[in-house]
């Protein structure tokens, strides 16, 4: 029961590595707003959570302001005061030449991995500020779901890349800022695992692809959902609380 009685919302909460987190922290006593672009996702999984109680449904669109903010006013208004805002929603592109991704793809990337996550804390960092602090001096808290594509750049998707070195350095600069007012910041760098992204990320889901992408992972296999809600399990709880800008990578030792 790391995260007894804490309120959460957790962003793509209706598959992959969200849908692990948001599990996560029910199990560890979270009251927990799940919220994806898809409702009827997002619904899935709090069906099978244990009630309304601890877990409730939101669909939202991250990369629009009105959608933030109802977002953030809902889960204050259903389950209580916020006290962990987990940024996890987010999109890929197939591999590529730089020079060809188009246009509208490029802004749904900016739209989806950077601009959410601004929108996300313009919100609820005035209200975690408003807090009083609890332990270690915490008044709230901040994940972001960044990637090794920000430590260890692939070729062929180098805008996608980019968007990841981004939600890092925005995580380290956020760290620093917000600490004095006992806001932490991390984020979590998972390889590719088991989610709707897989595919996008290797340009075919076959044998021979994924035996490919293995061949890069040390301990020989793809980050699963319980693998980053455990990192975020603890990254969210109080036995982090002296835990601000890390980046931490989830990858099996890619990055090394």
């Amino acid at each position: 029961m790391r995260l007894k009685d804490k309120v959460a919302i957790v962003t793509g909460a209706g598959s992959g590595f969200g849908e692990g987190i948001a599990r996560k922290f029910v199990a560890e006593g979270a009251k927990v707003l799940l919220v994806d672009l898809h409702g009827d996702a997002a619904e899935r999984v709090a069906e099978t959570l244990g009630g309304e109680s601890v877990a409730r449904a939101w669909r939202a669109d991250v990369s629009s302001a009105d959608d933030t903010r109802q977002m953030v006013d809902a889960a204050e208004r259903l389950l209580g005061p916020l006290d962990i805002l987990v940024n996890n929603a987010g999109v890929g592109h197939k591999p590529q030449p730089l020079e060809a991704l188009d246009e509208r793809d490029f802004d749904r990337l900016y739209a989806v991995n950077m601009k959410a996550i601004y929108l996300a804390m313009r919100e609820a960092v005035p209200r975690f500020r408003a807090r009083a602090p609890g332990r270690g001096g915490i008044r709230g808290v901040v994940l972001n779901m960044a990637s090794t594509a920000g430590v260890s750049p692939r070729p062929r998707l180098a805008w996608y890349n980019a968007s990841k070195g981004w939600v890092i350095t925005a995580t380290r600069a956020s760290a620093v800022e917000l600490a004095p007012s006992g806001i932490r910041v991390n984020a979590l760098n998972p390889v590719a695992g088991e989610t709707p992204l897989l595919a996008t990320f290797m340009g075919e889901d076959t044998p021979e692809m994924r035996a490919k992408f293995l061949s890069t992972i040390p301990i020989g296999r793809f980050s699963t959902p319980e693998d980053l809600g455990n990192a975020a399990c603890f990254l969210c709880s109080d036995e982090a609380s002296m835990i601000t800008g890390v980046c931490m990578e989830v990858d099996g030792g890619r990055c090394i």
